[in-house]
């Protein structure tokens, strides 16, 4: 896909549009940004990356004038010449919505959920355009058809819980762009979004940016995005600025360690690359004697791939045959899982991918006995446990365990680790208190969490981590199938390369089978030996990795492909002498 963005910026001359010197940003527990500097030019993209905590949306927060009333700010913020950071609240009033627009990571935080979206579109002209009631809202149905919302005239008058997530952020987008901005801050806008949605979201600002001549300072830790869409990329650690270039500078030949660790650490995708005998790389912060933060990667390691032959032969861990299954809902019955048939082998990851609202979940699970079938048998070792449930089912719950999405969401806040996964235990009927403990602290080593871990409330750990504890509690059980549900998308590019490693490492060593459930097509190419595509409920093509972006026969299973951005080509001309130059500082 051509990048529609790539270049605006080149031929424009004069000042930049926003010149940010150094900027330093503290909250009273530390600092948070520390001498930053940042140019960003009339109609050109910067991506400003790195990882959570690294003090990129600080810096948007101080550009667009929305940081607490705790926080401490000096330097200079110069925004077509003027200093926003010298200006008064009611001149930032101005600008902000206007001259400079914000999009928002989560729009359903952001949009007021007792007023119409309309309603909110209006807001903004009425405030900066001066617009008539009646202007305001013919101009907000505009808007909403502007950003692709179906049926504007009708949808004008929803709230926003009545519209999806990808709808939501389009019409976050349409109150950003209402005033027609020079600058857009775009602070995560595709994160929680399917893939499908993403490049729609990423296309529309992209439409948007050459309709309306804008800047855009995207933030993001999505590298293949940035890739994609970017000019020039600025790249954050610990609140300071460690690297900036030119796109291809900073993918081909970044000068940082900790750019090549976020890059080595990142999944991409494209026909004919694959990931089945390369670990990810691995980035690992810690605190050195002086206080000081820091960080070191491993390099890529070679590993070799499981031996599967002694498993064809053997029945299936898992065998699912015509499933049909149901939720309730406000609007009645919902069929989400129709006439799914598929197999897990002994020793393999089968892929599940397919948009929000496809029945992925629903399936998932019916699977666990956590939804009850409508029709159809779910074999598990064997045993169709689609009938059981209560007493009859809970022997067979040891064979088939969950890893969730989100660990802190799925842990009880007010238990430690090591009761939590001791309770497992005692429901499974083991009653020697001693063999508990060992098993509980063994888990833990498997997965890399130190004994005292266990004395530890699950708030006192990383997002990671936690992701850990619930792998733990997931494998204390010794399952033979483990279901993993959306089980690194919330977490950042090289904690994610840990978990996915982890994965690997597990399956090898408790010789697991995985149902593994994404939405990123790059996670299920490095994790899954067979994939199968859902949409609507409806299992529409399965096939092998190897076959999955060259040999995909069924439509969606093309769109999602088409949808999932690709990492950039290496430049045409190697031989430029400055990248020629930058290559030999990364060696």
């Amino acid at each position: 896909m051509n990048a529609p963005w790539r270049g605006a910026g080149e031929s424009d001359a004069g000042a930049p549009l926003l010149q940010v010197r150094q900027l330093d940003v503290w909250y009273p527990n530390g600092p948070a940004v520390q001498g930053f500097d940042l140019d960003v030019r009339r109609n050109e993209v910067v991506a400003l990356v790195g990882e959570s905590g690294c003090g990129k949306s600080t810096a948007a927060g101080a550009i667009a004038g929305l940081l607490p009333p705790k926080a401490g700010v000096r330097g200079s913020i110069l925004f077509e010449g003027r200093d926003l950071l010298a200006a008064s609240e009611s001149t930032l009033r101005d600008l902000r919505g206007n001259a400079i627009g914000m999009i928002f990571q989560e729009p359903m935080t952001s949009l007021n959920p007792v007023l119409t979206i309309g309603t909110q579109i209006e807001e903004v002209l009425r405030r900066h355009c001066k617009l008539s009631a009646a202007a305001a809202r013919a101009r907000a149905i505009e808007l909403l058809d502007l950003v692709r919302i179906p049926e504007p005239k009708r949808r004008v008058d929803d709230y926003p819980h009545n519209l999806s997530g990808g709808q939501r952020q389009r019409v976050m987008i349409a109150i950003a762009v209402a005033c027609e901005p020079r600058l857009l801050v775009a602070d995560e806008p595709t994160t929680a979004l399917d893939v499908t949605i993403q490049a729609q979201v990423l296309e529309l600002l992209a439409s948007l940016r050459r309709d309306l001549s804008m800047s855009l300072l995207l933030i993001t830790h999505d590298l293949a995005v940035v890739g994609q869409w970017a000019d020039r990329v600025a790249v954050m650690q610990h609140g300071r600025k460690v690297e900036e270039g030119t796109r291809d500078e900073v993918f081909f030949a970044p000068r940082h360690r900790y750019s090549r660790g976020l890059l080595e650490s990142s999944l991409h995708v494209h026909p004919g690359c694959h990931y089945s005998r390369v670990k990810l790389a691995e980035i690992r912060h810690a605190v050195d004697d002086a206080g000081e933060r820091s960080f070191s990667y491993t390099a890529q390691e070679q590993r070799q791939p499981l031996p599967r032959e002694a498993a064809i032969h053997q029945p299936p861990v898992l065998d699912v045959r015509n499933l049909v299954a149901q939720y309730s809902s406000r609007y009645g019955t919902i069929s989400a899982v129709k006439d799914v048939s598929f197999q897990i082998g002994r020793g393999e990851t089968l892929g599940l991918v397919g948009e929000s609202g496809c029945g992925k979940s629903t399936l998932s699970k019916t699977i666990v006995g956590l939804n009850r079938a409508v029709r159809g048998q779910v074999i598990l070792d064997g045993t169709d446990i689609a009938p059981l449930s209560g007493r009859a089912l809970r022997p067979h719950r040891a064979n088939v365990q969950m890893v969730f999405q989100d660990p802190y969401a799925s842990l009880n806040p007010r238990m430690r680790v090591g009761d939590a996964l001791d309770e497992v235990l005692v429901v499974q009927g083991v009653r020697d208190r001693n063999q508990r403990q060992r098993r509980v602290l063994a888990m833990l080593d498997a997965v890399g969490l130190p004994a005292v871990a266990a004395r530890r409330y699950p708030h006192e750990f990383s997002g990671g981590q936690r992701q850990r504890i619930g792998i733990a509690r997931a494998l204390i059980l010794r399952p033979k199938l483990l279901i993993c549900d959306e089980p690194v998308s919330a977490l950042d590019v090289s904690v994610r390369a840990q978990i996915l490693n982890l994965f690997v490492d597990l399956k090898q060593e408790f010789g697991l089978s995985y149902l593994f459930i994404s939405h990123d097509l790059s996670v299920i190419n490095y994790i899954a030996d067979r994939v199968m595509v859902m949409q609507k409920g409806e299992a529409v093509e399965t096939i092998g990795r190897d076959d999955l972006f060259i040999n995909a026969r069924h439509p969606y299973t093309r769109t999602l492909i088409a949808a999932t951005p690709g990492w950039p080509e290496p430049p045409a001309l190697a031989s430029d002498q400055g990248v020629h130059e930058r290559r030999q500082v990364a060696r």
